[in-house]
């Protein structure tokens, strides 16, 4: 455990949901873990007990948050969770924190399967469609030219992200063609608790994190993990973007929340201490600021900060977003004034100080 994380209390130590069973958190919501074919080696999905008034009339069932990649692995392990784990009840609602393929991916599927609406903001919704569809601007074609704008050069690595090209839809095969909108302040019921919608931006358009009050549970998404810092990235389709300065921003909504909230992130452990995380966080990100506006003493693009702010070897899928967060500081310090942004002879995007 790293001194940033001892900061924090796991309230469930070192337990984890082994594949195909799940973990009480809180009363009423079950905790398990699909496994994600990446360096971030799993995704954690929610069961919330609930009754809900759908298309079906009123039923007793579950609300699931998150559903994992489309790969016929998470279709097997949510099977095991359906035969064995629900008490004999179905799922009456999906609700998705945002459009990543590991929390959207299966969403079409069990949208079907079960016959049941999927919840999202419309920024994520519009964003899934966009991408699962390959629309110009969203599809994977779109980051060469971009990632060569911003310095990337070597072609080996070049030539890896071309097998990303499909990334997107390979595991995001459709997305349902209808949905039920949240909303920022959003309340509704799930089961005998009311949740709140809180969004946030940065690391996706309109990310939607869920507070019970009456539980002090925080299902936070991928706004506040206990132990990596959250992707902030600019994409060829927002090329101008000031992610990182969104999401510092995004995470001034959470400060109000009780000290003592159960944090139910989609990565790492659940956790105590979201107050000391968030500083933890606004701490990295400044960190992170200060080196990079250090090297831009001298002319720098994205990829020349790549190698500063990650030391360690990066494979073709880690560089994609290690590219675009770099991009995302310089930018931030852009926007603040603080670096100056210029086209080289070879069209090459570079920042300096003044």
């Amino acid at each position: 455990m790293n001194p940033q994380e001892a900061q924090l209390a796991y309230p469930f130590d070192d337990a984890l949901p082994a594949p195909g069973s799940v973990l009480d958190v809180a009363p009423g919501i079950k905790w398990l873990r699909m496994a994600l074919p990446f360096a971030l080696s799993h995704i954690n999905l929610w069961l919330l007990e609930d009754v809900f008034d759908g298309p079906q009339g009123r039923v007793r069932g579950w609300t699931m948050v998150d559903c994992g990649i489309g790969n016929d692995a998470t279709r097997e392990a949510w099977e095991r969770i359906f035969a064995d784990h629900l008490d004999g009840l179905p799922i009456v609602r999906v609700i998705v924190t945002h459009c990543h393929p590991d929390h959207v991916g299966l969403a079409d599927w069990l949208c079907q399967r079960w016959q049941v609406p999927l919840w999202m903001t419309t920024g994520e919704y519009a964003f899934a469609r966009m991408m699962s569809a390959g629309l110009p601007g969203a599809d994977g074609t779109s980051m060469f030219p971009f990632f060569q704008q911003h310095g990337l050069a070597d072609p080996q690595m070049l030539e890896e992200l071309k097998g990303r090209k499909t990334y997107y839809p390979t595991y995001v095969p459709d997305v349902p063609h209808h949905y039920a909108r949240m909303h920022d302040g959003q309340s509704f019921r799930i089961g005998d608790h009311v949740w709140r919608v809180i969004t946030g931006f940065g690391h996706s358009p309109e990310h939607a994190a869920l507070y019970c009050a009456d539980l002090g549970v925080l299902i936070s998404g991928d706004m506040v993990l206990p132990r990596i810092s959250t992707n902030t990235s600019v994409f060829a389709i927002e090329p101008h973007s000031n992610p990182v300065q969104q999401f510092l921003d995004s995470l001034q909504k959470f400060l109000p929340l009780p000290a003592d909230t159960l944090v139910l992130p989609s990565h790492g452990k659940p956790f105590l201490g979201m107050h000391t995380r968030i500083q933890q966080l606004c701490d990295h990100h400044a960190a992170r600021l200060a080196e990079v506006l250090t090297a831009c003493a001298t002319p720098q693009s994205a990829a020349d900060i790549v190698p500063i702010m990650f030391t360690r070897k990066l494979d073709s899928h880690q560089l994609s977003f290690a590219l675009g967060e770099a991009l995302a500081h310089l930018h931030k310090l852009w926007v603040d004034g603080l670096l100056q942004r210029q086209i080289d002879t070879e069209g090459v995007v570079r920042f300096q100080t003044y």
